[in-house]
């Protein structure tokens, strides 16, 4: 028997890959957007296919989550297993300031379709969270640890940190149900995840080769002069994500780090695109700057890599010439 996934933000950088992964195994998929922050140009490779029903909703609109809790009850017993995967999120850097946009869909939303999946008796939940939960606290020799104490910036010092604090507190929702024995499942904390098709040039690896291919030349905030990160690949996040799902003994409330260990600054990051696309020095030009934003950020992916198994298998130069060449192949410049 197959299993059937149900995934939430399906068109946005985890939910377009998962979608793409799930049906190459066979499985089958019923999947939404509200296309807040994405479009449905990132699944038009999948959206034919006979393994995915898609539909256009809001995981906070009662009526569209209520036929769809329907549906799944309606086709509980003929899959294997049923697995809720939530990515829905509001995850752009210009919405991190809005405490409403974060709390409704990072913390009303994940709740809501946390209780559905239970309703319906799915065997597994991810949800999917991110690594601003380490706000401050973001960098330490071997990288941080899921079980680090945490530091969090106060209201008074950044409304960044609401953004955070939502997804933390969706991960204790998720802990408290598994812990009550109401479901399996766990929590994915991401680190800088980046995919060929943003839609939209706010994060930084887009805006960079944006930049780059229309004119030659990038404007970064002052924070960049000194700012380091490391990079994830959406189809190795998305490999994660799967990987527990596979794992019965790694859905146990918990929270994994997923992360690669190759660290670069941004003045690099700039260096490498420039070299993917033809350009030797690219010209780069600093402007802004952003309260509460780390200096550093690498994070230990020991845990999920002993539970699961799972790895990062592409590279920052690699998945960088795959931005580029996606780019050129579409033929415009724009993110899609």
């Amino acid at each position: 028997m197959k299993n059937l996934y149900v995934i939430s933000g399906m068109t946005g950088m985890t939910g377009n890959e998962l979608a793409r992964q799930i049906v190459k195994r066979g499985d089958d998929i019923i999947g939404f957007d509200n296309f807040f922050a994405s479009s449905i140009d990132t699944i038009q490779d999948v959206i034919d296919s006979e393994s995915l029903d898609f539909f256009e909703g809001d995981v906070n609109d009662e009526g569209q989550m209520k036929q769809l809790e329907q549906r799944v009850l309606r086709l509980r017993d003929t899959y294997k297993k049923i697995i809720y995967i939530n990515c829905a999120a509001v995850v752009h850097t210009e919405h991190f300031y809005h405490v409403d946009r974060t709390f409704d869909t990072n913390v009303l939303g994940m709740k809501s379709f946390l209780e559905q999946a239970i309703r319906v008796g799915a065997d597994t939940y991810i949800n999917c969270s991110t690594s601003e939960v380490y706000s401050m606290q973001s960098w330490k020799e071997g990288g941080v640890k899921e079980d680090d104490f945490l530091l969090l910036a106060t209201a008074e010092h950044s409304q960044r940190t609401s953004y955070a604090a939502g997804k933390l507190l969706t991960e204790f929702f998720m802990k408290d149900a598994v812990d009550k024995g109401l479901i399996k499942g766990c929590s994915l904390r991401f680190a800088n995840v980046y995919s060929k098709n943003e839609m939209l040039a706010k994060h930084v690896i887009p805006h960079v080769i944006t930049s780059l291919m229309q004119d030659g030349k990038v404007t970064l905030l002052e924070n960049s002069k000194v700012n380091k990160r490391t990079f994830l690949h959406n189809i190795d996040s998305c490999a994660a994500v799967l990987a527990v799902s596979d794992t019965d003994e790694a859905l146990d409330g918990t929270v994994y780090n997923v992360a690669t260990e190759q660290e670069v600054s941004m003045i690099e990051l700039v260096e490498l695109c420039g070299r993917a696309i033809g350009i030797e020095k690219p010209e780069i030009t600093f402007e802004g700057y952003r309260e509460s934003d780390p200096k550093r950020r690498v994070l230990s992916a020991k845990k999920i890599m002993e539970r699961t198994g799972w790895h990062p298998t592409i590279t920052l130069d690699q998945g960088i010439k795959m931005c580029v060449d996606y780019r050129r192949k579409a033929g415009n410049t724009e993110c899609r």
